[in-house]
């Protein structure tokens, strides 16, 4: 009935018999204490409405405002950073809240910590930002986080990261920029440097 009463108008009364006819009560029909009764009832279901309102575009705000301000926590493993991210983006489609795919990705990149500086460019260079999910990124992301995390303690133990930059070239000794998989002998031995001969 109030559901009814909200995308219909007031409470709609019981039906009366008019000339052997049943049909509804009209408003202009109630006594002086049954409108009352009803314009009191429509009072309280638009209150309630407004609230609702109100509540969702606050939540909309919480929500918009967590998202501009997510990042990595220190001590966070990829996984258990990708579950937040992934709740926050659940939590944003509940309320229908459109987000462009391009826009969703590069925030879950771009909080990560600089350890995946090197992954996140080759994602970027690699992968369709536009067209892949988080889910994807992640998984392709999860397979480098030993690399990653090693670069972090690295990172920790030298105050200044240069030296460290120029003995381990930050580089894996099998990654080639050219290839999406670092693992693909075929296309190693098709740039060997051997084959244009010395410099």
């Amino acid at each position: 009935m109030i559901l009814e009463s909200v995308e219909h108008g007031p409470l709609i009364w019981p039906t009366v018999e008019d000339n052997g006819v049943m049909r509804t009560k009209k408003y202009a029909e109630l006594s002086v204490a049954e409108k009352i009764q009803d314009d009191y009832l429509w009072e309280r279901v638009q209150l309630l409405m407004q609230g609702t309102s109100l509540t969702k575009q606050e939540r909309e705000c919480k929500l918009y405002d967590a998202f501009d301000k997510f990042t990595h926590i220190k001590g966070e493993s990829l996984h258990t950073y990708y579950l937040r991210f992934t709740q926050l983006i659940n939590d944003m489609n509940i309320y229908k809240m459109k987000m462009e795919q391009f826009h969703v990705n590069t925030k879950f990149l771009n909080s990560l910590p600089p350890e995946w500086s090197k992954f996140v460019t080759d994602v970027k260079l690699f992968k369709d930002l536009h067209t892949s999910n988080f889910d994807q990124l992640h998984a392709y992301l999860e397979q480098h986080e030993l690399y990653a995390n090693e670069v972090r303690i690295m990172r920790e133990r030298n105050q200044d990261p240069l030296p460290y930059v120029e003995n381990q070239q930050m580089t894996p000794p099998h990654f080639n920029p050219y290839q999406s998989s670092y693992n693909n002998p075929q296309l190693q031995q098709q740039f060997s440097p051997s084959q244009y001969g010395s410099i």
